[in-house]
């Protein structure tokens, strides 16, 4: 797999077994923000020091629903060595309603990070296409692992392994 997103060719990998994709785009754009110290934003630049997981996922999409148990365990599992951030990015009007999504979020007890990119601004940035789509970043940011759709869940959590701290630990999902 290579991704070109105007930035050039993968890089040499720097982790065994990850290619490097390059480096990720900022979150600029998202707003409002959920399950953040009184709602403030994040970003990208302040996250720096460890692996962080950014999936664009949408409520209404089944096949982001499906995904959301499995963010969950891994902000659980990996709490102060992994950060999950969700995009929330609306593929219907009524996904655009922050309320809507605040609702969407509590009924599904989701505790980790998730702004509201109503305009397209990070989706764009990230050269997103498809809900749900995880890009898995390193410590400094740098793309080096994407899942368009849902499942290969072990696939997933073997590339978080690689990025955190004494992560060799085996796991089943």
């Amino acid at each position: 797999m290579r991704l070109r997103r105007g930035r050039g060719e993968v890089r040499p990998r720097s982790e065994p077994g990850l290619p490097d994709f390059g480096p990720a785009p900022e979150l600029h754009g998202v707003h409002p923000w959920l399950n953040t110290p009184t709602n403030e934003p994040l970003t990208l630049a302040g996250l720096v020091g460890g692996p962080v997981l950014v999936e664009f996922w949408a409520f209404a999409c089944s096949n982001c629903l499906h995904t959301l148990p499995f963010l969950s365990r891994l902000s659980e599992r990996y709490r102060g060595e992994l950060t999950v951030v969700g995009v929330h990015t609306p593929e219907l009007p009524l996904e655009r309603v922050p309320g809507n999504v605040a609702r969407a979020v509590r009924s599904a007890r989701l505790t980790y990070p998730i702004g509201l990119d109503n305009d397209y601004e990070a989706w764009n940035a990230f050269g997103n296409r498809y809900w749900p789509t995880i890009y898995l970043l390193d410590a400094e940011s740098r793309i080096r692992y994407t899942q368009i759709g849902e499942g290969q869940y072990r696939r997933t959590e073997a590339a978080i392994r690689q990025l955190v701290p004494g992560g060799s630990q085996s796991t089943d999902s």
